[in-house]
């Protein structure tokens, strides 16, 4: 256990209570270590801390267009590759046919974030239909394969040599956030049966293309190895939609990005946003307090809905805010919230937050929209 050195002090004008009751034309500006699991330092500024005029070099914010992307063949393997680092790598797939073949990751467990389409999954425990919104948890070493019904777009999340864990709930209780009970697994059905003799490429072979340390192996069977007849234990695939998350809330005290944990993997925590009533408190703070981004690289993919810390955000963009510099809400968004605040938030996002920084990959440079860094601009 770490024994940070702690002894709250106070200077000059400042609130009480950290995001509420701000000083009279303060901007608020938090500091903190671990992300925001650590001490804590809030700052009240007479300024806006992200009204910067000119941003140069290298360390920016950045944000990419998926949509932009071009179709990326029929296996995860050709997914456009995003964000990598040594705890996790992060892909973006387009897949409109059934897989013609199996795929198992030696390398960690894979997290599927189902952004559009409809479809069915099948893997060594069964077969589990998706849709839109879906989360499909894959461990490591499971093989698999997804038969779209209509065309799908996926965020790939691998946790490079680790595994997921669900985060620790405490005194909320093992029920809070989403009940265990709500997690789905595949199941021996007639669906699964009927692909036991259905050939995937039409040759009567069944491939499965393995992935470790970064290479693909291919090993090809004269019966399909998905073949399945029953199975027990405590380690399986398993489903879980953002619909059935319901997130912690607070009238009175806006609630950092952490409280919206979802799943926990090796130096980096992937964190769901969904529909939630905003404060109410007349004194809280009514949208994502600024902050320095000095122990945690952000990821935010923007799934459905209107974003309301940001402007001219789309569903199947990316945010990238690396750690160093200080970011929080977008000014007209800053400014609705304090003139006509919003009764509830109608956004669904998926946040990865990483502990070390993350690479941007050629799928993503490809399609960045160079003038983020410009969006926090005053306007004139």
């Amino acid at each position: 256990m770490r024994r940070w050195l702690s002894y709250p002090r106070a200077e000059g004008t400042y609130s009480r209570q950290a995001h509420c009751d701000l000083p009279s034309g303060t901007y608020e500006r938090e500091m903190g270590k671990e992300g925001f699991f650590g001490p804590t330092a809030h700052f009240h500024h007479a300024n806006p801390p992200t009204g910067w005029v000119k941003f140069e070099g290298p360390l920016q914010p950045h944000a990419f267009d998926t949509v932009e992307l071009p179709p990326s063949g029929s296996s995860p393997w050709d997914a456009h590759g995003l964000f990598g680092n040594g705890d996790t790598h992060i892909r973006y797939w387009k897949v409109d046919a059934p897989m013609d073949h199996l795929v198992r990751n030696a390398d960690g467990d894979e997290l599927l974030f189902i952004h559009e389409g409809e479809g069915a999954l099948f893997c060594d425990w069964g077969h589990l239909p998706y849709r839109d919104g879906d989360y499909l948890l894959l461990p490591r070493g499971a093989m698999w394969r997804l038969v779209p019904r209509t065309p799908t777009q996926l965020l790939l999340i691998e946790a490079v040599n680790g595994a997921y864990q669900v985060p620790e709930k405490g005194i909320l209780g093992p029920q809070a956030i989403f009940d265990p009970m709500v997690l789905d697994t595949p199941k021996l059905d007639e669906a699964f049966e009927a692909q036991k003799t259905t050939s995937f490429d039409g040759n009567g072979e069944w491939r499965v293309v393995l992935k470790r340390r970064g290479e693909l192996s291919v090993i090809t069977y004269p019966f399909n190895p998905l073949d399945t007849v029953g199975w027990h234990g405590d380690l399986m695939a398993c489903r879980l939609n953002w619909r059935d998350i319901r997130p912690l809330m607070s009238h009175r005290y806006h609630l950092p990005p952490s409280a919206h944990s979802t799943f926990i993997g090796r130096n980096f925590v992937v964190c769901t946003f969904v529909p939630r009533p905003i404060e109410s408190d007349p004194g809280a703070l009514k949208v994502p307090f600024y902050h320095n981004n000095d122990d945690y690289d952000e990821i935010l993919f923007y799934h459905r809905g209107n974003f309301f810390s940001r402007d001219n955000i789309h569903p199947g963009m990316l945010t990238l805010h690396p750690y160093g510099f200080t970011h929080g809400p977008h000014p007209k968004a800053f400014a609705l919230s304090q003139t006509a605040p919003k009764k509830e938030t109608d956004e669904v996002a998926v946040m990865i937050d990483t502990r070390f920084p993350v690479d941007i990959l050629d799928g993503a440079r490809r399609v960045e929209v160079k003038e983020y860094v410009h969006s926090w601009k005053p306007k004139a």
